[in-house]
């Protein structure tokens, strides 16, 4: 019993001769490190005992924002926040020893930083905040933050826009650094990572964060391979502005169009209110061009549908030129059979005053009673003949009213079948997308 006390003592006495002969400062921890003076080794060479043993570099990119998407220059403007882990086989100690310290803060000019690049990065030195200080374990793996608002390249498929998703890339990649060196991976998994994401999201704007995915890979530059981590960003475009502000009025100005075939040519309003149509299609048009990029290749359904619709209404102002050019054709041919109606007329009275009394000289030696039915007949005659070339020639010339009215009703059904054909080609080469 006695030897069992003397044994407790003496380890009760053991450590707290050990608790006083460890040091609990950060400065005798660092100087445990030799991280008090400058180390050119530990700043300029990869913390590796064995040169053949390859550098993991985790990285976990956090999206905070989707600050903006530009279109015409096919850029993407976000908030990130990226947290990059690798172990240094050189700074480690026994948290005993220290009093328990279990992570120290040590600045990055005293230690070898891993240069991860964004291949994409079109942002400039000034939108990147790194933190200037290293996380150190006491088992050698590290951390350091970098916060940036990264613009970065994204090559736009706009042919469903405003209905569109976009599948852009964040790579990141070690250029000074070969594959066999130094390996870049994921700190956490996709679906983690999409969940802090939406979790953290700040702001969208008019687009919607849809998925993560992450791949990783190699890509070389012809003599040696480098380690890539590339994360997959889908965008959602959220379409409502759009719908409401470009397709909803192009709709109704088709549709007003269409209603303007109602109007008679007569009233001569029918022709300036498609030209009214027609401008309002191309101010629409201009912000569509203002919207989509020079560059693309395969114009947007909504610009196809945009042009057709132009097209239609500016085949629908010639027609209405053409009818009303051919309805204009029957006045004047009015006014030519009533001039020569008039000047037959002024012939007819004439030779009736002749008949009541006034008559001709020449006629005068025959019988008043006799030369009063000749004439009569005569002029009978004459009346049916003026009336029977009348009616020729108004059947005549109300031919060209009625070619213009075939014309405007041909127009009309061709217009909605080509419209309807149209939206049909539209639908199939959307779904077969």
């Amino acid at each position: 019993m006695a030897a069992l006390r003397i044994f407790a003592f003496m380890i009760l006495a053991a450590g707290f001769c050990s608790t006083l002969s460890s040091d609990c400062t950060y400065y005798g921890l660092l100087e445990h490190l030799n991280l008090t003076a400058s180390n050119t080794g530990l700043e300029m060479i990869r913390p590796v005992k064995n040169w053949t043993t390859t550098t993991k570099v985790n990285l976990e990119m956090v999206l905070y924002g989707i600050l903006g998407v530009d279109e015409k220059s096919q850029t993407v403007t976000t908030h990130i926040w990226v947290t990059k882990h690798w172990t240094n086989e050189f700074l480690r100690w026994n948290q005993s020893d220290f009093c328990g310290i279990d992570e120290v803060s040590v600045p990055k000019a005293k230690l070898w930083i891993p240069e991860i690049a964004i291949q994409q990065d079109a942002s400039d030195d000034s939108s990147i905040h790194e933190d200037p200080w290293v996380i150190v374990h006491p088992d050698g793996s590290m951390f350091t933050f970098l916060r940036q608002r990264l613009t970065f390249t994204c090559r736009f498929n706009l042919y469903k826009f405003p209905f569109d998703s976009q599948r852009c890339n964040i790579t990141f990649i070690s250029m000074d650094s070969s594959v066999s060196s130094l390996v870049l991976g994921s700190a956490i998994n996709d679906s983690v990572l999409m969940v802090t994401s939406t979790q953290f999201m700040i702001t969208q704007g008019e687009w919607g964060l849809k998925d993560i995915e992450l791949v990783s890979g190699n890509i070389t530059n012809g003599w040696r391979y480098h380690s890539t981590l590339s994360y997959t960003v889908t965008l959602d475009r959220k379409p409502f502005l759009y719908v409401i502000n470009f397709i909803i009025p192009l709709v109704y100005l088709l549709f007003l169009d269409l209603a303007s075939f109602s109007i008679s040519v007569d009233s001569g309003e029918k022709f300036g209110f498609k030209v009214t149509v027609l401008l309002s299609i191309s101010v629409l048009l201009l912000i569509l061009k203002d919207i989509l990029p020079s560059t693309e290749v395969d114009l947007p359904v909504i610009a196809n549908l945009c042009v057709a619709v132009f097209t239609l209404v500016w085949l629908s102002v010639l027609e209405s030129m053409l009818v009303s050019f051919l309805l204009n054709l029957d006045p004047c041919c009015d006014k030519e059979s009533k001039k020569i109606y008039m000047k037959k007329d002024s012939k007819v009275h004439k030779e009736a005053e002749e008949e009541n009394g006034q008559v001709k000289p020449e006629q005068s030696c025959f019988p008043l009673g006799k030369l009063g039915a000749v004439e009569l007949l005569r002029l009978i005659l004459e009346e049916v003949k003026a009336a029977r070339q009348e009616a020729g020639s108004q059947k005549k010339h109300r031919c060209y009213r009625r070619v213009a009215t075939i014309i405007d009703n041909l127009f009309f059904v061709g217009y909605i079948l080509t419209f309807v054909a149209f939206v049909m080609h539209i639908c199939i080469g959307w779904i077969n997308l």
